[in-house]
């Protein structure tokens, strides 16, 4: 599918938050001073908050969720599979969203019940697709057995630790907490911070071999790069702001824990592999490229 399409739908996510809105003031004179916006699987509330600060709550996770989609579509050039599941994975989040502020005005004005367990399912349903697409799409051919060049790990033990603490704090929350529903919603990204801790202390492996390139973590094959897809390569750097871990969309991936590495230019896109010593993989580069020729 087009880019401009891709642009058209993740644009149309802005309206979100001038519709969130104006379910909200169509009835705000209504509204009690003290909203009941959290409830447990049973329909009971538990939470509360003052209508302006839902309001400011709903607007803000809304265009939250808009201005992702927007910052994904720029680095989009050409969308392909995960970038459209992560699309619309941000309209999955969008209509909970609405769903939720729908469910809370109809709670408080006419004590209609809240339905969380659906919510949950929709969100945690819809991120593990998006998991599962990511991580399986774009991981190229399965190249021959060939003599090994070089096995090279990338790995941060620092990072490991810095996102283990958030799960130590998450756990003691979930353990403390009056409920199900909390103990859910904490559960699910402890696993993914859980999974990242891993991947980060056993770190991404670049297997060199005379047909090309290997990239692997924990076991599992994330990419293959055979050699007559590399146009060129060079030392590079890599800025916080692009992330870490397996970052990227469309035509372009990143396996980075750190500041340098190798950018790959390919035929059909560009892959960034994260290294201390870059100088290492461009002598691996080379000797796969010899073999090329």
């Amino acid at each position: 599918m087009s880019r401009s399409l891709y642009r058209l739908f993740s644009c149309l996510l802005w309206l979100s938050v001038p519709v969130a809105a104006l379910r909200l003031f169509t009835v705000w004179h209504q509204l009690p001073a003290r909203l009941a916006t959290h409830f447990d699987l049973a329909s009971r509330p538990n939470g509360w908050m003052q209508p302006n600060a839902f309001l400011i709550f709903i607007l803000v996770s809304t265009a939250t969720t808009a201005g992702i989609s927007t910052y994904v579509m720029i680095r989009a050039s050409q969308p392909d599979l995960a970038a459209w599941t992560l699309l619309g994975f941000f309209y999955v989040v969008t209509g909970i969203l609405y769903g939720a502020t729908d469910g809370i005005v109809n709670y408080n004005l006419y004590g209609h019940g809240v339905h969380v367990l659906p919510y949950l399912v929709a969100g945690f349903g819809s991120l593990f697709v998006v998991l599962v697409v990511y991580v399986g799409t774009r991981r190229g051919p399965q190249l021959p057995a060939e003599e090994l060049i070089a096995d090279e790990v990338h790995g941060s033990r620092l990072w490991a630790l810095v996102m283990a603490l958030p799960i130590v704090l998450m756990a003691g929350l979930a353990v403390s907490a009056p409920n199900l529903v909390v103990r859910l919603v904490l559960g699910v990204p402890m696993l993914l911070l859980l999974m990242a801790v891993i991947m980060a202390w056993s770190g991404f492996h670049y297997i060199f071999s005379n047909s090309g390139l290997e990239i692997r973590t924990l076991g599992f094959r994330l990419r293959t790069i055979p050699a007559s897809q590399i146009r060129d390569y060079a030392v590079d750097s890599w800025g916080p702001a692009g992330g870490y871990g397996i970052r990227g969309v469309g035509k372009t991936r990143a396996y980075v824990w750190g500041k340098k590495g190798v950018r790959i230019h390919l035929w059909d896109g560009e892959v960034f592999l994260g290294h201390r010593e870059p100088e290492r993989l461009v002598h691996d580069l080379d000797a796969v490229m010899s073999f090329a020729h």
